[in-house]
C-alpha cells in the first residue's frame, strides 16, 4: 500500500510540474495582453488604473502581469504584485549590471508600436537575477505606458523586435 502511496504521490508532483512548467507566458501573449491593456486604458482612463492594482484581475495570468508607469512623472502608476512601488520616482533604478531599465522603458515606449527591454532581475521570491524581457508601450490618449515581462534566457532582441512587425 505505501508502494501504490508513493507511486501516486510522484505521479501528482511530475503532473504538477509539467503543469507549471507549461504556465510560462511566451513572448507573444506578452504582446497581446499588454496591447489590449493599452485600449482598455485608453479608454476607462485614470479610473481604470485600479484594475491594474488586483492580482487577480484579468492582467494578471500565467507566471507575468501588466503594469503601469508613468514615464512623464518617472513613477510607477499601477502594479499587481508589489503595489508599494506605486508613486514612486523609478527613473534612477538599476539593474545589476547596471543597466537604467525604467528610463530605458520610457524611451522603448516613443516607437510607434512599443518595444522589449531587455535586463537582469530576480524573478518574484528568489534573490539571483536572472535575464528579464518586457515589453511597453504608451497607451494613446494617456500621460500612462503599459508592460509586461518574462524571463527568457533564448529568444534574441532582433527576434522579439521583428514580432512587432
Amino acid at each position: 500500500m505505501k508502494k501504490i502511496g508513493m507511486m501516486l504521490c510522484m505521479l501528482f508532483c511530475c503532473a504538477a510540474l509539467t503543469a507549471y512548467a507549461e504556465e510560462k507566458a511566451k513572448p507573444q501573449e506578452v504582446v497581446q495582453k499588454v496591447r489590449e491593456a493599452a485600449e482598455f486604458l485608453a479608454s476607462a482612463g485614470e479610473k481604470g488604473l485600479e484594475e491594474f492594482m488586483d492580482k487577480n484581475s484579468r492582467w494578471v495570468w500565467k507566471d507575468t502581469y501588466v503594469f503601469v508607469l508613468n514615464c512623464e512623472k518617472g513613477i510607477n502608476a499601477a502594479h499587481p504584485i508589489r503595489p508599494k512601488m506605486v508613486g514612486m520616482k523609478q527613473m534612477g533604478l538599476k539593474d545589476t549590471n547596471g543597466k537604467l531599465f525604467f528610463a530605458e522603458f520610457c524611451n522603448a515606449v516613443k516607437e510607434a508600436k512599443g518595444g522589449w527591454v531587455n535586463y537582469m532581475w530576480p524573478r518574484v521570491g528568489e534573490r539571483t537575477p536572472s535575464r528579464k524581457i518586457t515589453y511597453v508601450m504608451q497607451v494613446p490618449g494617456t500621460p500612462y505606458q503599459v508592460g509586461a515581462g518574462i524571463y527568457e534566457g533564448n529568444v534574441s532582441m532582433e527576434d522579439l523586435k521583428k514580432m512587432l512587425n
